[in-house]
């Protein structure tokens, strides 16, 4: 089948057996992985990636040993009796034309668990539990522990499996000197600090025969200090290749390194560049990864050389046919990572299962279906934000005859507010994803006029989709030529002076100060210059990658302020927060809780914090104290006795949840 991605669609040559081509699934943990009883649903949220084409996929990670784990009874293969449960999965994939591998991941110190060992009694930053330093015997026991699992997951079905050997895992423990401060025959010199990770491919290799994918995860990019050097990371993959490695998998950065690697402010294939200088050095299969999530920026990587197959997780979350959209040169259709974090890392790291915040049928394959109905209706959508072109769509797909109105002259809602923060521009390809679904679904699009209740006479059903309003403020002052809404900045209808405060430092106030400290220029378009702000040395000339940043200098100074009391951004996301936090830290962004809001006169900004007066001498003052819901539909309307249903903003008005609100819109048209 001719495809305008050839490299990608190349078939890949294992010796033992053929890739039908380049793309592998890579591990991602979904909370599904802990519990027999959810196997099922594993099985249906793999099964519908294999019919969409991938070539290989790898699963969440599964620890070889009770010490091993995650947290408590998470998952774990060291029992025949636990193989019945991954026969489900296996069974699932292969049916439906699919391979795959089972990751085995050894926590090491970052084991949430009494239990949790590594190599040395070292805590890691962002734990709690100190770690037991393993004895030699229990080294040796641990390594035959992993050999054991992969045999059982031969045993299980898998065609193959993953040694988790980076991202700060036990086995990358053993490879780091920050983390292995041994002094016997497993620890000290950089050959005595890989032999674990050599041992247990060579193990692993014997117990599973030639026949079997071993892919070796390795840390090319650690992004902490006292990480391994380059010399020793070619080492390290030159070794575990000799061991029996099929393929070499790239792992980039510590969960404890203070550079974000998948987040969607990082460019896209930010990394790749390591998995290029690596290539030349062994002579198997090479992966590249993070934040490759769209087929052109793919092909670019493997017809440059520069790996042999790419590793995407998060994309074929958003989109299980990504595959086959991409090799039938339907591009436009794929619903795009956008890299949020949102549903499916936060989740994680909150012990819920994943999902996915723009298809909110990832890991829930079993239970949210769009069956097509049997009595179309005419259904009418108003508001054509995340919600309702989620609820339109969905619709349609299942038949149902749909229009979708809004008052402004462009579909997307709160998403064209988002797109023009810097950092977050992937939202741009889940406007394109819609705008191509509308069309191909053929929904009624009407845009551009505000529309009454009397507009929806005829309709079965009427959707208020319509979104926030921002909350009015009420201080003296408040309607001072100083005082703007983030409307105002993010429409560019005022261009704001060089000295601004914000008022409010939820998301909203964040990314408002992330478009006027950046002046709306994005350093996330720019690898080179992203890598410089953030300290990122793709050469290594220092352990792990680490260099000192180079951040430019802020276009304004600003005040982000919140009136509870506390750290600013300490309520956003688990995952993503932090490099909000930190990016604006870098920015000299003076971040004040516990503000008392007093007025705004010609002077400026008048507060209180901790019963001391200022004025903040400020050209203007930002509004980002929240939004109110907007419905003003909903009663004319129930008062005719129509169906009505109110989803997104318009039903709960939080932090502009887009995660939330195409959720609703889905299962809501999944029920209509």
């Amino acid at each position: 089948m001719s495809t305008p991605y050839p490299h990608l669609f190349a078939p890949l040559e294992l010796g033992f057996c053929t890739l039908p081509n380049r793309v592998l699934m890579g591990s991602m943990h979904t909370g599904l992985e802990d519990r027999a009883s959810d196997f099922p649903k594993l099985a249906a949220y793999f099964a519908e990636r294999a019919r969409g084409g991938v070539g290989l996929m790898v699963t969440g990670g599964v620890s070889p040993n009770l010490r091993g784990w995650l947290k408590p009874f998470s998952g774990k293969l060291s029992w025949k009796s636990e193989t019945h449960k991954h026969r489900i999965v296996t069974k699932a994939v292969h049916d439906a034309g699919g391979r795959i591998c089972l990751q085995l991941l050894h926590a090491g110190r970052y084991g949430m668990h009494p239990f949790a060992v590594a190599p040395s009694k070292i805590t890691a930053p962002i734990s709690p539990i100190t770690p037991h330093a393993l004895s030699a015997r229990a080294v040796e026991r641990t390594i035959d522990a992993f050999a054991r699992a992969a045999r059982l997951a031969r045993e299980a079905g898998y065609d193959g499996v993953e040694i988790m050997g980076s991202e700060g895992y036990l086995i990358n423990e053993f490879l780091a000197p920050r983390t292995n401060h041994r002094r016997d025959d497993w620890g000290g010199d950089a050959a005595k600090r890989m032999r674990f990770a050599v041992e247990t491919v060579r193990r692993t290799r014997a117990a599973c025969g030639p026949d079997f994918i071993l892919i070796f995860r390795l840390s090319m990019l650690e992004l902490v200090e006292g990480g391994s050097s380059w010399e020793e990371t070619i080492a390290q993959a030159q070794a575990v290749a000799a061991a029996g490695a099929t393929i070499l998998n790239t792992g980039i950065g510590w969960h404890e390194a203070r550079v974000p690697t998948i987040a969607t402010s990082v460019p896209r294939a930010a990394f790749a560049e390591v998995t290029a200088r690596m290539k030349p050095h062994v002579k198997l299969p090479i992966v590249a990864t993070n934040r490759i999530n769209m087929p052109d920026v793919a092909e670019a990587i493997l017809a440059g050389g520069g790996a042999d197959m790419v590793s995407m997780a998060r994309p074929l979350l958003a989109d299980p046919d990504w595959c086959n959209k991409a090799r039938s040169g339907r591009a436009q259709a794929i619903n795009t990572c956008i890299a949020c974090n949102q549903a499916c890392l936060d989740h994680v790291f909150a012990n819920k299962k994943a999902s996915c915040l723009v298809n909110p049928r990832a890991c829930a394959e079993a239970e949210l279906n769009y069956v097509r109905t049997n009595a179309p209706r005419r259904i009418a959508v108003v508001g054509a934000g995340p919600a309702g072109m989620a609820c339109a769509t969905i619709a349609a797909q299942r038949g149902h005859r749909v229009s979708l109105f809004d008052a402004h002259a462009e579909i997307g809602g709160q998403f064209n507010l988002a797109r023009q923060i810097p950092g977050k521009e992937e939202f741009n390809e889940t406007l394109r994803y819609y705008r191509h679904r509308l069309a191909e679904e053929r929904v009624e699009v009407r845009l551009g006029r505000k529309v009454a209740a009397a507009d929806l006479d005829g309709f079965d059903a009427v959707v208020i989709a319509t979104g926030v309003v921002p909350r009015a403020v009420d201080f003296p002052g408040h309607e001072h030529a100083k005082v703007l809404g983030y409307l105002d900045l993010l429409t560019r209808r005022v261009v704001p002076g060089r000295k601004v405060a914000i008022i409010g430092a939820g998301g909203i106030g964040f990314d408002v100060a992330e478009f006027l400290v950046q002046d709306g220029i994005s350093a996330t378009l720019e690898a080179p210059r992203w890598r410089a702000e953030w300290g990122v040395d793709l050469e290594q000339h220092a352990r792990g990658g680490l260099a000192p940043p180079q951040v430019d200098p802020p276009a304004r100074d600003i005040w982000l302020l919140q009136r509870s009391p506390g750290r600013p951004g300490a309520k956003l996301a688990r995952t993503t927060g932090w490099i909000h936090r930190a990016a604006l830290k870098a920015k000299s962004v003076k971040m004040v809780g516990g503000v008392e809001y007093l007025g705004v006169d010609d002077a400026g900004l008048r507060i209180r914090v901790e019963r001391s007066e200022q004025v903040l001498d400020v050209d203007h003052v930002v509004i980002c104290a929240g939004q109110e819901s907007l419905r003003e539909l909903e009663k004319p309307l129930r008062d005719t006795g129509r169906e009505v249903h109110v989803i997104g903003g318009a039903d709960v008005a939080a932090e502009l949840d887009a995660k939330r609100a195409i959720d609703q819109g889905c299962r809501l048209a999944a029920r209509l």
